[in-house]
């Protein structure tokens, strides 16, 4: 894939059997977050606050909230350097958009930026591709655990 050819970013969408309210905390309260995406995520959530999300595969990215405006708009840059400050040159932005549909929720989440973080070519199409098959799997995840979130919390 040639520069020139790549992608502005991410996009995925998912309807999810569970009302907005309940997606909303399983996408941004860290016990949540710990189910379906990583085993250890620690968030502040409110614009210009800090988190921390390590993988099971090692990676540990470090996050800036840039949007947070329950329960239908949450962002946030994300970088795997801790001591720097999140800019668009060294991070992607990552945005959940959430839509009540009918008692369901529809998650939009776009992951952008690659058109301007100073990265290579090469390293740039390797994230664009791991992340793209990334969000796939864990959104799969996040569709399954929401509707049984959505029962624990009721009984």
């Amino acid at each position: 894939m040639l520069l020139g050819q790549m992608i502005p970013q991410i996009e995925k969408e998912i309807l999810i059997e569970a009302p907005i309210d309940v997606v909303w905390r399983v996408v941004t309260e860290p016990d949540q977050i710990e189910q379906w995406f990583c085993p250890d995520a620690e968030l502040d959530g409110r614009p210009g606050g800090p988190g921390r999300m390590a993988f099971e595969h090692g990676y540990t990215y470090f996050l800036e909230v840039v949007v947070f405006e329950p329960p239908s708009h949450f962002a946030y840059r994300w970088l795997r350097e801790q001591a720097i400050k999140a800019r668009p040159e060294n991070s992607t932005l990552v945005e959940f958009r959430l839509q009540a549909e009918a008692g369901n929720t529809r998650l939009r989440v776009v992951e952008s930026g690659f058109d301007k973080v100073d990265w290579t070519d090469e390293a740039k199409v390797k994230y664009i591709e791991e992340n793209s098959s990334g969000w796939l799997f864990y959104l799969g995840r996040l569709r399954d655990y929401a509707p049984r979130s959505n029962t624990a919390a009721r009984g």
